[in-house]
């Protein structure tokens, strides 16, 4: 008998699934895709690592979780710089001097914050209702309607006025020329790929792809095959959807080899026009400097979600909150099982936030 069946080869369950073993544990893990690394896998072609579930960023102001990820890889110096794009007009992001100056020829803070206290008064805004009026409370209505709204809205399939304002509460704008997205003090792209570094997590474990724990017959065949679970898919499809499906906002990729050095001269652009059916163009070699004679691009297509497909973004609306704490409550009851991660948990986390979850689980339960 194992010790641990761990449920998904992401980075919640390949962390758990390292310090268990670093522990002296039975590991055994399942995995329903054909690989592992879960949506931080990277597929590669031609010398370049195509990220395959959306570009995957690694930033982190937690020097533990920064020490823990360079015991096993080490990281490049990419700083995550986006563009957007409106219709041909190109914008520095964050929203920052560069994006206020092009906006509006503005030179100083003082200016640039003296025209969005206009647009704000102007708009009448007292008390946001939704991400509309919450954005034009933040930034005004010209970087709201150029930059915030057509993105948005493909985003999430609806608009901005159906939106909750908690959505871009904390929408980063800084009064520097400072184009680094991130505020975090690490950040990088594993020397590499992602793909080294979950490796590294699973070295000497037990892993078995092809594997649908949610599948009947799957999860009889491992009914005794541990002591403890560790389940990091879907909290809804563990329980059957038996109290109703959670709600997710999917994203379709479209990969493409160009013949070209370099396509658009950064990792991510971002698509802002409502009319262009794409949110962002990624391309890849970018994130590790790639030399390559070609160049490969990803252009994302958020998408309706049904279950049996990837999920990525949850749907956090009271009423899917109120669903998700249902199925809280189920799983506070099944002994022996362990919910971890971004899935498990039905939020959004950034890669670092999952990384000390698992940590924190896992030496929890170790103790």
């Amino acid at each position: 008998m194992y010790d641990f069946l761990i449920i998904g080869s992401g980075l919640f369950g390949a962390v758990f699934a390292h310090e268990a073993h670093s522990a002296g544990k039975r590991v055994l893990m399942l995995e329903r895709r054909s690989h592992v690394g879960g949506n931080v896998y990277c597929e590669e072609k031609e010398g370049i690592r195509i990220h395959k579930y959306g570009a995957h960023i690694f930033h982190t102001s937690d020097r533990e979780v920064w020490d823990y990820v360079n015991r096993f890889v080490s990281f490049n110096n990419y700083i995550n710089s986006p563009v957007a794009n409106y219709r041909g007009e190109l914008y520095n992001l964050p929203f920052n001097m560069n994006t206020f100056a092009k906006m509006w020829g503005v030179t100083t803070p003082a200016e640039a914050a003296a025209k969005i206290e206009e647009q704000r008064r102007a708009a009448g805004i007292k008390e946001p209702q939704n991400l509309e009026e919450q954005a034009i409370s933040l930034i005004g209505t010209d970087i709201y309607t150029k930059l915030i709204k057509g993105y948005t809205e493909k985003q999430w399939g609806r608009s901005c006025t159906e939106l909750p304002a908690f959505i871009i509460r904390r929408l980063p704008v800084r009064y520097s020329f400072d184009n680094n997205y991130f505020n975090d003090r690490y950040q990088g792209i594993p020397v590499g790929g992602y793909n080294r570094l979950i490796h590294a997590l699973l070295d000497g474990i037990e892993v078995r792809t092809g594997e649908d724990y949610n599948l009947p017959t799957i999860r009889e065949r491992y009914r005794d095959a541990a002591r403890t679970i560790v389940y990091t898919g879907a909290i809804d499809a563990y329980f059957g959807y038996a109290l109703g499906t959670l709600a997710y906002r999917g994203l379709r990729f479209e990969t493409e080899r160009l013949e070209e050095e370099n396509h658009q001269g950064v990792a991510v652009m971002n698509y802002t026009a409502r009319e262009i059916p794409y949110t962002r163009i990624i391309e890849h070699k970018h994130f590790e400097f790639g030399t390559q004679p070609v160049t490969y691009i990803t252009r994302e297509y958020p998408a309706d979600w049904h279950p049996g497909e990837e999920a990525y973004y949850p749907v956090n609306d009271a009423e899917n909150q109120a669903l998700y704490s249902r199925y809280a409550a189920l799983a506070k009851k099944e002994d022996g099982t362990i919910f971890g991660g971004r899935l498990a948990e039905y939020r959004y986390y950034d890669m670092d936030d999952v990384i000390r979850s698992a940590l924190d689980c896992a030496r929890s339960a170790l103790a």
